[in-house]
């Protein structure tokens, strides 16, 4: 049998880049998409020094186009996809007053309706190949909503309730679905966000302001005690993607466990998705 095909979302840094190389080390054959293939060269020194080759493909999981044509290439290339990672995704800090529509929507954009194509675009080959695995990076802000995080956190729940939702369908084609829901990632995504929200924050009148900084400084403390690594997630979603029964939910860190265990009672997710597959199963 031919390798095992990868196809991953957002692979120009952090946690993309290094899922990436690590599929590559456990023997897949990787797709590494990006948004701007210019961007390459950082994905391309970890593949040497781990050893491995990856493809790149250009990929905007913004445009329909973009996610058609990098999946057609995908099957015309390879014939088949056995592993989605759906990874690329943009921050946002605002309240719901500071949050205009043009932020919101290209919020959603990104990381609720990216994945939902993303995956819809996928699924049928994996449902006529009858096997498949599809892994999407979250967040505990899929779990927990979070102040000034009203945006990122509506569309992190938006595709946990539809990954909640597909699973147990899912399973009835031999596809398997996943979440991995990080906490504090020190990454150049997080970092740049994080930059970015100093001078939206600077912007905002009070009381908004005053609030604003106080919950970055204590975030900040919190992204320097508990952060993990791209390369954490990297591994965690790697070590899933060859688990034979994986669980639904992964919570990457005890820290992050922490956070949300007030709303999480069941931290593998399996419960749910069991109920409702039995209802499928007659």
């Amino acid at each position: 049998m031919a390798d095992k095909v990868a196809l991953v979302t957002g692979c120009s840094t952090g946690v993309g880049l290094y899922t990436a190389v690590r599929l590559a080390e456990a023997g897949y054959t990787v797709v590494a998409t990006m948004r701007d293939p210019a961007k390459q060269q950082g994905l391309f020194d970890e593949a040497a020094k781990a050893g491995v080759s990856i493809e790149v493909a250009p990929l905007d999981v913004c445009s329909q186009a973009s996610i058609d044509a990098a999946v057609e290439g995908v099957m015309a290339r390879h014939g088949r996809i056995d592993l989605l990672v759906n990874n690329a995704g943009a921050g946002f800090l605002g309240s719901v007053e500071q949050t205009g529509d043009d932020d919101l929507r290209r919020t959603m954009e990104t990381n609720f309706f990216g994945v939902w194509n993303m995956t819809k675009a996928v699924l049928p080959h994996m449902r006529t190949a009858g096997s498949g695995r599809i892994i999407s990076v979250t967040s505990v802000g899929g779990l927990l909503g979070q102040p000034f995080n009203e945006a990122y956190c509506a569309a992190k729940f938006a595709v946990e309730g539809m990954m909640e939702g597909l699973a147990p369908l899912a399973r009835q084609f031999g596809v398997d679905i996943c979440l991995v829901e990080p906490g504090p990632i020190n990454t150049e995504f997080v970092a740049s966000v994080r930059a970015t929200s100093q001078a939206s924050i600077a912007a905002m009148s009070e009381p908004y302001g005053t609030l604003a900084q106080r919950y970055i400084g204590a975030s900040g403390d919190v992204f320097a005690t508990y952060g993990q690594t791209g390369d954490d997630i990297a591994k965690i979603i790697a070590a899933l993607a060859s688990t034979e029964k994986p669980d639904f939910r992964t919570i990457t860190s005890d820290f992050a466990m922490a956070t949300v265990a007030s709303k999480v009672v069941d931290r593998t997710g399996n419960s749910v998705v069991e109920i409702f597959a039995k209802r499928l199963q007659g």
